[in-house]
């Protein structure tokens, strides 16, 4: 066995995730899709790399 916590101690005192996701003034696409697909939004204003701290940009 192991000694890790099991997740129903936890669940009610942590919230399962949190987002950001800001509000776009004009959504304008990006004129190469692939690229937009490599980024994973085809809209350039979203795209904010995660950097493992916060976004950037």
């Amino acid at each position: 066995m192991n000694d890790y916590p099991k997740f129903e101690d936890y669940r009610d005192r942590f919230p399962l995730a949190m987002a950001y996701v800001p509000w776009q003034e004009r959504p304008i696409l990006y004129e190469n899709l692939e690229e937009g697909f490599c980024n994973g939004t085809l809209f350039p204003e979203l795209n904010k790399p995660f950097t493992g701290r916060r976004c950037v940009k």
